[in-house]
């Protein structure tokens, strides 16, 4: 892992009047899997949309050195930004083949071919489902579905927003795998989590988020062992990995 993949400076974001996000700062490296991870309402969600230019805000966003923070949407996702939202946003009424087709249409053709070669490499039960429609997947498939539609774009970041929510967790073990697959490939991941277990136990590095504000940051066992965060925060108890 070498160079900065992502900046984020004194980040501020608001809902009209109301500022919910109060001057977050993050950094990571390339290739590097970060993890956000806090309870429910803690602005975690808010962080990712404003990175990726979903939402305005004040403050700085650099991506691999390239100033992000005056780029509309469109302009942050050419330059390499990729989100997977919560919702996952797929296209119900369409094959799985062509979700994946539309995540890559700005690239060449040939280079598409490529990229969903090497998706259905990654995700065999996408290439077995390649023509089935979206809206009839599970819940896992769907989450690979949109991993994959996203990756169809090979990002510089991929950015994922609780990946393991509403699934069982045989599949959230199956995700997480995905992951560090993903990582010891060289894609740089920022994810963000509640299941604060699952996230610690494969990311590099980690960021607690309490309130709209970064209340914690450390090595993933410097975290995991900190009492007043587990209790406080984290739910370890009722999110096992």
């Amino acid at each position: 892992m070498s160079g900065t993949i992502l900046k984020v400076r004194d980040l501020h974001v608001a809902y009209g009047r109301v500022e919910v996000v109060h001057g977050v700062s993050l950094e990571m490296t390339q290739g590097a899997l970060i993890t956000v991870i806090g309870a429910n309402g803690a602005g975690k969600t808010t962080l990712l949309n404003a990175i990726v230019g979903l939402l305005p805000a004040s403050g700085t966003v650099e991506l691999a050195g390239e100033a992000m923070t005056a780029r509309p949407l469109e302009s942050r996702v050419r330059a390499g930004l990729s989100l997977v939202p919560e919702r996952r946003e797929l296209f119900a009424d369409m094959s799985v083949e062509d979700n994946l087709l539309l995540g890559g249409f700005r690239r060449p053709a040939r280079e598409r071919g490529e990229s969903l070669d090497d998706i259905f490499a990654r995700f065999p039960r996408l290439h077995e489902r390649r023509a089935q429609l979206a809206g009839t997947l599970s819940g896992g498939e769907r989450q690979m579905l949109a991993m994959g539609r996203a990756l169809m774009a090979r990002p510089k970041l991929l950015m994922l927003d609780e990946p393991s929510l509403g699934l069982a967790p045989l599949i959230v073990r199956d995700v997480f795998h995905i992951l560090t697959e993903l990582r010891a490939a060289g894609v740089s991941i920022l994810l963000v989590e509640q299941n604060a277990r699952a996230a610690l136990q494969i990311a590099d590095y980690a960021y607690v988020m309490e309130l709209g504000e970064i209340t914690a940051q450390g090595r993933p066992d410097e975290i995991a062992r900190d009492q007043r965060l587990i209790e406080s925060y984290l739910g370890f108890g009722r999110n096992e990995y």
